[in-house]
């Protein structure tokens, strides 16, 4: 579902202005959660599986909410419709997070959170590739960087508030600061986003005349296979850093959560950099040095023997990993042009195998061994998409790209 009406320079503008803040958001809330996950370790004396638990909960709502966006982008007002709707309801459930006085609450509204994560999540990217075809540019690399924006200024919230013992029981005051984020980025999508519902998709794979709608599975598959490998390393980092650095290298509480920063800081630079980096050498040279990047940068962080050393390996991965996903959800958008919403709808859902891979099973192998061994699996998964960086070729999308081979991301 995604053939646009006319829109012109004001009206690419807007929603890039909105797309931008649905990000934005969507990184600020996240990392709120991630990086408190120890702080709820402590406020409800329970342990790590506990936690385990909670999580693959919140991923399993996360797909469904996925499958939700998927809906709603076929409904009048198309994906802004979707992406209003999960951030609305970031809104009003973050702050039964704060105030759950038993963990069973707080994790039945965490589960509620998922299907909203989920349903940001697709819809974000949905409006980011419409918002990217009506611009006539590259834009969804700069789109990320925004979500890094948020989450740095979670991260610094987080440290700051440790450091000077603002945190409070039994409300957990700073996770209340999501709702005006988060609604406020809910009024501007609605408000200023793409309005891309013409030419709806009535079903899954069903356009609007009834014919059926061949969705590109097997390129799909390239893609996810990237998509899964970094959200494995970037949720192990946001969910476990922390606790790597304080449990396994003797951080300081403050300086712990700061291990996310170096990490966000770089991968916003390389997001930045992006969108011109893919114009100038294509999607196959800068998704393969990318991953060789990640995972040197992967390797460093397994042999520091402290933190400092550390916090370098996770800014190296942060610089090398950051432009690939959303060149996975830029490509998923030109595989099939007049049906991108639904394909960037299923590619989604391959998120959430990354982010178990990297929040349930790291955490359990950390549990278990180490937070060492924990992240051997995120290096073997960016050696992967290191090896399979020519299926990203791309022969034809936006006006500026470079033709990288006569293939479109080949299966």
């Amino acid at each position: 579902m995604t053939l646009l009406p006319a829109a012109g320079p004001r009206e690419a503008a807007r929603a890039r202005v909105a797309t931008s803040a649905g990000f934005a958001a969507q990184g600020y809330v996240l990392l709120l959660l991630l990086l408190n996950l120890d702080a709820f370790k402590d406020r409800y004396d329970v342990g790590d599986g506990t936690i385990d638990a909670a999580m693959l909960g919140v991923l399993l709502a996360a797909a469904v909410g996925s499958g939700v966006a998927d809906w709603l982008s076929r409904r009048p007002g198309g994906s802004r419709v979707a992406l209003a709707a999960g951030l609305a309801l970031i809104a009003v459930v973050l702050p039964v997070v704060a105030v759950a006085p038993t963990f069973l609450g707080a994790a039945a509204a965490l589960v509620v959170y998922g299907v909203a994560l989920g349903t940001v999540d697709a819809s974000t990217n949905m409006q980011g590739v419409a918002t990217q075809r009506v611009a006539g540019r590259p834009l969804t690399a700069g789109f990320y960087a925004a979500w890094s924006c948020g989450a740095i200024v979670s991260t610094l919230a987080v440290s700051f508030t440790r450091l000077a013992g603002l945190e409070t029981e039994p409300v957990h005051v700073l996770l209340l600061t999501a709702t005006p984020v988060a609604a406020a980025a809910a009024v501007l999508a609605l408000r200023m986003g793409i309005r891309n519902d013409h030419g709806a998709v009535v079903g899954p794979e069903v356009a609007a005349d009834g014919a059926k709608v061949a969705l590109p599975w097997r390129p799909m598959l390239v893609l996810a296979v990237a998509v899964v490998a970094y959200f494995a390393v970037d949720n192990a980092t946001q969910a476990w850093g922390t606790i790597y650095l304080r449990d396994a290298l003797n951080a300081s509480e403050w300086v712990a959560p700061l291990v996310i920063a170096p990490y966000l800081i770089t991968t916003l630079i390389s997001r930045a950099l992006g969108d011109t980096a893919v114009r100038r050498w294509g999607r196959v040279a800068v998704v393969r040095t990318s991953a060789l990047v990640g995972a040197a940068g992967l390797v460093l962080v397994i042999a520091a023997p402290d933190w400092p050393l550390a916090m370098i390996g996770f800014a190296i991965t942060g610089a090398g990993l950051g432009p690939i996903v959303p060149m996975c959800f830029s490509a998923a958008g030109a595989l099939a042009p007049d049906h991108a919403d639904a394909v960037i709808a299923r590619l989604n859902v391959f998120n959430y195998g990354g982010t178990l891979l990297g929040v349930v099973i790291a955490g359990l192998v950390g549990a278990q061994t180490s937070f060492r061994a924990a992240y051997v699996i995120p290096v073997a998964l960016v050696l992967v998409v290191a090896a399979i960086a020519g299926r990203f070729a791309v022969a034809h999308d936006l006006a500026g790209d470079p033709v990288d081979e006569p293939t479109e991301v080949s299966a």
